[in-house]
């Protein structure tokens, strides 16, 4: 019983520490998951590149797809990513998104795009007779993420991007979506060296900024989403304590830049031209300057 998934990486339109609403857009860059199941019963996990790395939440995400679709199985997950870890990049959605994919896919669980009502209550069988859709198989992989603790919010805006594409509204508190658009957008980076956790976020700092949260969401649904992601920077970064100066050095050559998730990672959206500006002054500061674009396409079953 064997499952191989990738999903994407993302970057921040709308954080939704403050008020439980946010917003994302897909980044080309990829996490994969291979999920082997056996009858052992006790899941164990390993991440490429990172012996000693956290594997709560991606066993956590088989343990929940084998409780809703299998029966009883256990086995091993192994995951090996593109997206930087503790980066604000979206690593723990595309991570949990891929392995939840792979274990659908070990226990042949067809995925599809319209929703279907299969195994709602959470009973366990063999999976032949079920399927699921994209959105509600990335809200397995949400819930897994609160099991393991590893995110404040749940995080649904951050995953629905990951797995859908594109770039996605979303009510954290009830994870609903609440729009997605497809948009084709260049992408510029910047990844400083020090690492920050979204669980070690302060909330109440962020909650502060809420009425300016209230204006990026506003401004994201009706599809203002350079502007949103200005704002957004600004208000976060104060708040949680990171400097404005990458942001204001992109404001004049870049459509929108914002710091990603929780930090540290600053990205901007626009045109090459502008962004080989932007590409200028970030590739002076310490850390990782690089270049990507958006993604339309969403997770994907890779076997």
């Amino acid at each position: 019983m064997y499952g191989e998934a990738a999903a994407l990486g993302a970057g921040t339109v709308l954080n939704a520490l403050a008020t439980g609403v946010g917003s994302a857009f897909a980044i080309d860059a990829e996490t994969t998951a291979r999920v082997e199941l056996d009858d052992s019963g006790t899941v164990e996990g390993t991440i490429a590149g990172a012996p000693d790395g956290d594997t709560r939440l991606v066993r956590r995400c088989v343990e929940r797809v084998v409780e809703r679709f299998g029966d009883g199985q256990g086995g091993h997950v192994r995951t090996e990513s593109d997206v930087p870890m503790a980066a604000g990049l979206k690593s723990s959605s595309a991570a949990a998104n891929a392995t939840v994919l792979a274990t659908l896919s070990a226990l042949s669980v067809p995925v599809g795009e319209t929703p279907v009502a299969a195994r709602d209550t959470g009973e366990t069988g063999d999976g032949t007779d079920a399927r699921i859709d994209r959105e509600e198989a990335c809200r397995i992989g949400v819930r897994a993420a609160r099991d393991a603790g590893v995110t404040v919010t749940g995080a649904f805006d951050d995953a629905s991007a990951s797995m859908l594409g594109g770039v996605t509204v979303t009510d954290n508190a009830a994870d609903d979506l609440l729009a997605r658009d497809e948009v084709g957008w260049d992408v510029l980076v910047w990844t400083p060296p020090a690492r920050a956790f979204s669980a070690d976020a302060d909330v109440a700092r962020c909650e502060r900024v809420a009425p300016m949260a209230d204006l990026v969401a506003d401004l994201a649904l009706d599809g203002r989403y350079g502007e949103a992601m200005t704002v957004n920077g600004l208000a976060f970064s104060a708040a949680l304590g990171f400097p404005t100066d990458p942001a204001v050095e992109a404001m004049p050559h870049a459509d929108g830049v914002s710091l990603s998730g929780t930090g540290p990672s600053v990205v901007a959206v626009g045109e090459r031209d502008g962004l080989e500006r932007v590409r200028d002054h970030w590739s002076q500061r310490e850390g990782d300057t690089w270049p990507t674009t958006t993604r339309t396409d969403g997770a994907r079953v890779i076997e």
